[in-house]
């Protein structure tokens, strides 16, 4: 019995981790929507870093659910969480290739020659970034819980949350990209 209350505590704190940081985000993506009518918006290209980082963490995500399958039937997952590690390092990557082809194209965060335009992409995508940090921060720990055999059908509440975190993450990233793309 504590466990299901422990379980469903937890669960409930991470739905306001969530709903938390997706006000957060509301709030700026409104923010950029004001401040684009106000004028003095520089437009520009989305680098294809993006487009590329979008795929990484959709296959990230899509990893994941194949996650609870294998531990029901007793195998381990360790693959497919380090394998999701890894392509949340290498959506960072991405997201940093992307930011370096922004400012060769002169869009800055601030300083001379910035333009507010430019400083909402780097906001809204360093936002999502401090967030996926936190994302594999937990992906660390549960693909060493993991690589231990200390989950299994019965036990793995801490691979839940960081499952249901992780694709929280993709889809905001979703979001993000569509919003800043076709904006």
């Amino acid at each position: 019995m504590k466990k299901s209350i422990k379980e469903k505590a937890l669960k409930q704190l991470l739905w306001v981790g969530i709903v938390s940081i997706s006000m957060f985000f509301a709030g700026l993506t409104s923010a950029f929507i004001v401040r684009k009518a106000e004028g003095n918006w520089t437009e520009f290209i989305l680098p294809d870093w993006f487009i590329a980082s979008t795929f990484v963490i959709i296959l990230s995500s899509v990893l994941l659910f194949f996650v609870r399958g294998r531990l029901k039937k007793g195998k381990s997952v360790f693959n497919l969480l380090f394998t999701t590690l890894l392509l949340g390092i290498i959506f960072s990557y991405l997201q940093f290739e992307g930011w370096g082809q922004l400012t060769n194209q002169g869009i800055y965060l601030t300083g001379v020659g910035s333009n507010v335009a430019g400083s909402f992409l780097y906001v809204l995508t360093l936002s999502h970034l401090v967030h996926l940090a936190g994302g594999v921060v937990a992906l660390v720990f549960a693909s060493v819980k993991s690589k231990l055999n200390l989950y299994s059908a019965d036990n793995c509440l801490g691979l839940d949350l960081t499952m249901m975190y992780w694709h929280f993450l993709t889809v905001l990233w979703l979001y993000l990209f569509i919003f800043l793309k076709f904006l």
